[in-house]
């Protein structure tokens, strides 16, 4: 049932000529009393919507509008409405319904692609002939060009300092500790990533990430689980990151990666050149390490984007009239991964796997797609949980990894074992998988994006959960920067 249908019986009688096209509008959820209120009536005066014949609940409403894009809501027995089910973005008015009438001359509707609708007429309710414009209005380039002027003017101005907090601790690696016991460690402190301090050396050498865990585990589980056992035991972390050239191209290419010098911020480093280490490093957290005039390097912090999230969402927070485009609907802005049809694609696969098929596969897709989380679905595309890199630390709760396959063993089996994990230790509490709709605003992804612990956002249908997006802290950077 479409909100909306263009009955294109053209009325010469408008303004200085201009050709006017009777378009239908249709509220199908029932109510009292109904009228339609939109951009052609000035959002001041009501339209009155009646009943259909023989359909009680359907209100229905002709008005003529001119070629072009219109929005407009629903005033349903006293409260303002819009339709879920027809495009809709966020505007001045808050979340409206858009509509599109197209015209051969039309430089705008062109651009956009539309077709002239059909002569064909149908006035039956259920019955109406037209096409069923699925697109959204995209923010005026300027409008962003002004945000991000503001954002890298607030982010060259403050310093990595500013995200130290007044007490907590940081904990750091020996680089010659057992990958065993490095990987417990993980699991037991709950925390996904940590700086490797050579004592030796004196010097911070590298950071140890779940990657390297998932790198481990595949490359032995071929050799049986004992043997993976044994390698573990005796191998040091400083020794696996030497042993990571003789495996498969695709880690030798990791470790490639990993053999740079350590990326690291001093703490008067502008926020903006921390972001800009970790959107290019492509690595979740830089240590704030500071060196001036100490023989041994102090590691202070580990910053990352979703504290420069915050602070960004602290300084912006009542700028929605200066700033319009943070009330604009996210589906309207180029950032993040869609699908076909929903938003404007950036090109980028959406990866995404069932419940039943195999820990390996899933190992294997979040190294070969470079992507920190993939979204559980089930046979309808609804989102059912998400598999992230840093789950794979679970696996050492009563050395798991020592007695399962990871081709044996199935998605949904290694996020029981989550579960249960995280339940003795508490990391990662509270909602797994955090969920945005299309049409919320900017502002309102960003501040959920600013939470603790909170990478990224899954796009989900309002009602169906079914999964449209993802959005992560990196895709918005890139955003903020202008970064491809």
């Amino acid at each position: 049932m479409f909100s909306s249908r263009t009955d294109c019986t053209h009325d010469t009688a408008g303004i200085s000529g201009q050709v006017l096209i009777a378009t239908k509008f249709v509220w199908p959820y029932g109510g009292r009393t109904v009228s339609l209120i939109g951009s052609f009536t000035g959002w001041t005066d009501r339209y009155p919507m009646f009943p259909a014949e023989d359909c009680p609940n359907i209100f229905q409403a002709v008005y003529s509008l001119t070629p072009g894009i219109h929005q407009y809501k629903f005033f349903v027995d006293g409260e303002w409405r819009h339709d879920d089910q027809q495009p809709h973005v966020v505007g001045n008015y808050g979340i409206v319904n858009t509509l599109i009438l197209p015209q051969e001359s039309n430089p705008i509707l062109t651009a956009l692609g539309l077709e002239k609708p059909s002569n064909r007429i149908n006035m039956d309710v259920d019955n109406w002939n037209v096409r069923h414009v699925e697109t959204t209005l995209r923010v005026p380039e300027a409008d962003i060009g002004l945000f991000r002027d503001h954002i890298f003017e607030l982010l060259s101005t403050h310093t990595a300092y500013e995200l130290l907090p007044d007490s907590g601790k940081v904990i750091a690696l020996d680089s010659n500790l057992p990958v065993k016991q490095a990987f417990h460690i993980l699991y037991e402190q709950g925390i996904p990533v940590a700086p490797l301090l050579d004592t030796y050396k004196g010097e911070f050498v590298g950071v140890l990430s779940p990657l390297d865990f998932i790198l481990i585990l595949k490359a032995l589980s071929n050799h049986g689980s004992n043997l993976a056992e044994e390698e573990l035991e005796s191998h040091t972390i400083s020794a696996w990151k030497e042993a990571k050239q003789h495996l498969s191209r695709q880690i030798v290419m990791h470790q490639r990666q990993s053999q740079r010098q350590l990326i690291h911020a001093e703490p008067y480093d502008s926020l903006k050149d921390v972001a800009l280490k970790i959107l290019q490093n492509q690595v979740a957290t830089v240590p704030i390490i500071s060196s001036r005039g100490e023989s041994f390097p102090h590691l202070l912090y580990l910053a990352s984007l979703s504290e420069i999230m915050k602070c960004i969402c602290r300084h912006f927070r009542h700028s929605s009239v200066s700033l319009p485009i943070l009330q604009q609907a996210i589906c309207t802005i180029p950032v993040g991964t869609w699908i076909q049809r929903i938003g404007e694609s950036n090109g980028k696969h959406l990866a995404m796997l069932r419940p039943n098929e195999s820990l390996s596969s899933a190992l294997a897709l979040l190294v070969q797609a470079q992507v920190s989380s993939i979204p559980i679905i089930d046979d309808h595309d609804c989102l059912l949980d998400a598999y992230s890199r840093s789950d794979i630390t679970s696996l050492a709760k009563d050395n798991a990894y020592a007695r399962i396959h990871l081709d044996d063993m199935r998605i949904y089996q290694a996020l029981q074992l989550r579960q249960e994990s995280n339940s003795h230790y508490g990391f990662y509490k509270g909602q797994r998988c955090e969920m945005c709709l299309h049409s919320d605003s900017l502002q309102k992804v960003m501040e959920q994006l600013a939470n603790p612990g909170v990478r990224r956002l899954f796009v989900v249908e309002a009602g169906s959960n079914r999964v449209e997006g993802i959005i992560s802290l990196s895709d918005v950077f890139r955003f903020f920067f202008s970064l491809a």
